[in-house]
């Protein structure tokens, strides 16, 4: 297949890109990686009028850690963070979830933002960014806003964007020191879309005890959730339908043993992290 005909665009900072947008408005298209957008042009299930392509837009090319905090730019690529062996080591859950992303090929070219921002429930970037209370920061002609990451999700793929806008950088609250956090999932298929997911932050007081718990769960609902740190109870915080790979019930059972097992794997990491 190939995709239907589209004007190009190809700006080279972002006060040009965020002109064009505003400018096309529901006509027009970002290409960041285009992981998820080329083939939805190649099979015609997007039909834009034009696409607006950052690649040139060298400066959103970023990611650093600053202070607590994971930093990541419009146009970072996901096997960037995979490599980083400091932010890996800095939170287990994100290292976990990279390399169930896709594949190799797939992360080579897929941006972390553009995943937000496709807003995708089954994801495992939006999954996080719930679970650490990321926070994005999106730029538009009437100037830049922070948007929580819970607040930003609104639907399966909808988010918080007004027209013209774009997700510029992600601010990813990385866990305290001594915390343990996991990311859990299954697919059918390694580099499938997850039939569900669970990942955790456990942290510990000097004896021991759990002080704090949060957990986030995707692929159950039509956003990723933000539930509460008890199996059971997470699984009603989430209303899976059935669909062609599993029926709902099977859904609720998976969330509540995903959930499980991540918040169980966070809390031994956080008394290995301890001793």
């Amino acid at each position: 297949m190939k995709p239907a005909p589209f004007e190009y665009h190809a700006p080279t900072d972002l006060g040009e890109a965020v002109r064009l947008l505003a400018a096309l408005g529901e006509h027009g298209r970002l290409l960041a990686g285009g992981q998820s957008l080329m083939p939805m042009l190649n099979l015609r299930l997007a039909r834009p009028e034009a696409i607006v392509d950052l690649n040139r837009i060298t400066a959103l090319a970023y990611h650093r850690l600053d202070d607590e905090t994971l930093v990541i730019g419009a146009l970072c690529r996901q096997r960037e963070i995979e490599r980083d062996q400091e932010v890996l080591a800095r939170c287990a859950a994100i290292a976990d979830a990279i390399p169930l992303i896709g594949h190799i090929g797939i992360r080579n070219r897929g941006t972390v933002v553009g995943s937000l921002a496709h807003a995708d429930p089954s994801a495992e970037w939006p999954v996080l960014a719930v679970l650490l209370d990321a926070t994005l920061e999106v730029e538009g002609v009437a100037g830049r806003r922070s948007i929580a990451a819970q607040d930003f999700f609104k639907g399966l793929f909808a988010t918080d964007l007004r027209p013209g806008e774009l997700v510029v950088e992600a601010r990813f609250p990385l866990p305290p020191a001594g915390a343990g956090s996991a990311f859990i999932e299954v697919a059918r298929r390694h580099g499938d879309f997850a039939l569900g997911a669970a990942a955790a932050v456990v942290e510990l007081a000097a004896d021991g005890s759990v002080t704090a718990a949060r957990l986030a769960l995707g692929g159950f609902d039509s956003v990723p959730v933000r539930a509460t740190p008890d199996p059971a109870a997470a699984a009603a915080d989430v209303h899976p339908v059935d669909d062609v790979h599993a029926p709902a019930g099977y859904r609720r059972k998976l969330a509540e043993t995903l959930a499980r097992r991540a918040l169980h794997l966070a809390e031994q990491r956080a008394r290995k992290a301890g001793r």
